[in-house]
């Protein structure tokens, strides 16, 4: 049995019977966790935060105090330490023996990351653990607002999009790779339940690039609760390309140098309200270029109502400076963009494995320590079973399926 297998089959043995040791990295030495100060169970009675969304099937809106933009300068500027994380023995075995193991395999490329990143509603009970810790109810007062004591303090709770339901519980934030070919988790995160996916995926993000420093991350697969513009001059700054979906809730249609107007693609709409007809793209100069629709070389513009002399008709230059968010490189309605984006859908996959087919609610724990524990350990199955799995390639699986 190999040393990372052996060291794993002491840690279960021993967690058969023991509720959770941390493990340390020097010789697998087994200390007892402290026990969590009782002050910081008592809470004020907790109210509902999120409100359900008046669409069924769409996300609840962000109740978060401060913005992205805010969020996101503050996390820039903050150090993380892996000691101070009530995970932080569980993630040292996990990175040391599965997470490099993997990469040594080839299975994660850390010198050209592709990251994808979503959060999923992690149901922990049917409703909030809480007593009373006063004698308001023996005066016969039924409805006081005295601290209660809370079994789990950092859940509360979140709607659940798509079972239409509000839960209580957590929000798992996962960051996956999204460039392996088994959908390979990197590192996790719980959130409260009401913890929006914009704020989610910052507070996961930035502690993985202080607890693994030698990933380099080239591309961030997002969905469109992420279509924030700090995203995108964050991306610009750190040479980072962004493939996030846009939300029309946040505003697409707007105003280009006067007459144009860009679409809800990102793809600039003419006069006569069509999409214009991408042409190339400056990387130098970090612009892409368009063309009029109706506009050929030979027969000129076949409008009615042309908006340029010229027979290759008007052009039109989209400078990324001038609006990141809508701007993309490549533009978001090209074959490339889509093909990029369509990898997204592995941390999806991810969640999948975690939640129904290694049954992680299925736990009836009361604290974040136990619930991380179950977490990793899943984790580290994810990652055995790729070690496990013969190869085979997307090109030569289409290929035996034609055949």
């Amino acid at each position: 049995m190999s040393g990372h297998l052996r060291h794993l089959t002491v840690f279960v043995n021993r967690g058969e019977s023991v509720p959770l040791l941390p493990v340390n990295n020097a010789g697998l030495e087994f200390e007892p966790l402290h026990g969590i100060n009782p002050a910081f169970r008592m809470h004020p009675v907790k109210k509902k935060k999120v409100k359900k969304p008046t669409q069924k099937g769409s996300k609840a809106a962000s109740v978060e105090k401060i913005s992205v933009e805010q969020l996101l300068k503050q996390l820039e500027s903050e150090t993380f330490s892996i000691d101070d994380q009530p995970y932080g023995s569980l993630f040292n075995i996990y990175n040391n023996e599965f997470l490099s193991q993997s990469v040594e395999r080839g299975l994660i490329d850390t010198s050209n990351l592709s990251i994808a990143g979503d959060g999923t509603p992690f149901v922990t009970s049917a409703r909030e653990r809480r007593h009373r810790v006063c004698d308001c109810a023996d005066n016969g007062i039924s409805d006081c607002e005295c601290h209660r004591y809370f079994s789990q303090p950092d859940c509360d709770i979140g709607w659940d999009s798509s079972r239409d339901c509000f839960y209580h519980g957590y929000d798992l934030y996962m960051i996956v790779a999204a460039n392996s070919e088994s959908d390979l988790p990197i590192f996790p995160l719980l959130n409260p339940a009401s913890k929006h996916d914009s704020h989610g995926f910052l507070e996961t993000y930035f502690r993985m690039k202080s607890f693994l420093p030698h990933f380099h991350v080239s591309k961030w697969l997002l969905d469109s609760a992420h279509d924030a513009m700090a995203y995108y001059t964050y991306c610009r700054r750190n040479h980072i390309k962004p493939f996030i979906d846009l939300n029309e809730k946040r505003g697409i249609k707007e105003k280009y140098k006067d007459d144009f107007t860009i679409g809800k693609d990102g793809i600039p709409i003419c006069k006569a309200g069509l999409k214009m007809n991408h042409d190339g793209t400056e990387i130098s100069k970090a612009r892409v270029k368009f063309r009029c629709p109706l506009a050929s070389r030979k027969y000129g513009c076949s409008c009615q109502t042309p908006c340029s002399d010229s027979k290759y008709g008007r052009t039109v230059h989209l400078a990324m400076k001038d609006n990141p968010r809508l701007i993309n490189f490549p533009p978001r309605n090209s074959e490339k963009w889509k093909l990029e984006y369509n990898a997204r859908t592995s941390v999806e996959r991810s969640n999948k494995r975690e939640k129904i087919d290694f049954k992680l609610e299925s736990g009836r724990h009361r604290s974040t320590k136990m619930w991380y524990c179950r977490l990793y350990h899943i984790l580290m199955l994810q990652h055995l079973d790729a070690w496990d799995l013969p190869f085979e390639s997307t090109l030569r699986k289409l290929i035996l399926e034609v055949a």
